[in-house]
């Protein structure tokens, strides 16, 4: 019987992009086709879990949004797991690097694109995007706009990424918002879980 590597599955509220303040189960898996510098996710630390096992406990929550996250989730979501958590009455939203294609079925799809972040990062194969979130660390945001993956319908968030010095952190606040400033078509992703101190 096929499994997935789960990193962790648990209740919070999303808070990024456009979901943010909602109440969400995040499953989270293992796994990533990418090495960026900043990631938090602990790669080497995996569940192995069945569809049945991974509907039953998302399915311990009230919240119909369910987070698909990683690590890159592009890499193991299939059909068969989409279509039991809707069956479950689930929105299922995927937060992806973008160099994968995924499921037709999924509700919504955050991009978050590691351009010059991490080889392959620019290698961009994903067919849509609801939102487009950018971790920023004070790189050239010319090109997003022109993604083929992006229209008028686009959300566009811009994220500073954290870090855990104070002040280095404070500069890529303070940059960031200066970005959005500057070009209003940017929205700020602010994180909100790290200010409430939730997962």
């Amino acid at each position: 019987m096929k499994t997935y590597p789960i990193n962790e599955i648990f209740y919070s509220l999303q808070g990024e992009g456009a979901h943010s303040g909602q109440a969400a189960t995040f499953v989270r898996f293992s796994g990533c086709n990418l090495k960026c510098p900043f990631c938090d996710t602990d790669h080497f630390s995996a569940t192995p879990m069945t569809v049945d096992e991974i509907v039953a406990e998302v399915s311990r929550n009230r919240a119909p949004l369910v987070i698909l996250t990683g690590g890159e989730p592009s890499l193991f979501v299939d059909r068969h797991l989409v279509e039991a958590l809707h069956a479950a009455g689930k929105y299922l939203a995927m937060e992806t690097n973008g160099t994968n294609p995924v499921d037709d079925n999924i509700d919504w799809i955050t991009m978050s694109p590691k351009f010059g972040m991490a080889p392959g990062g620019d290698d961009l194969r994903l067919q849509r995007a609801n939102e487009i979130k950018v971790v920023y660390i004070g790189q050239d945001l010319g090109n997003y706009f022109d993604l083929p993956q992006c229209d008028e319908t686009t959300k566009m968030y811009l994220q500073p990424c954290y870090v855990s010095g104070p002040e280095e952190r404070r500069r890529n606040i303070e940059a960031t918002i200066n970005c959005v400033k500057a070009d209003p078509r940017w929205v700020l992703s602010a994180q909100l879980h790290r200010y409430l101190g939730i997962r």
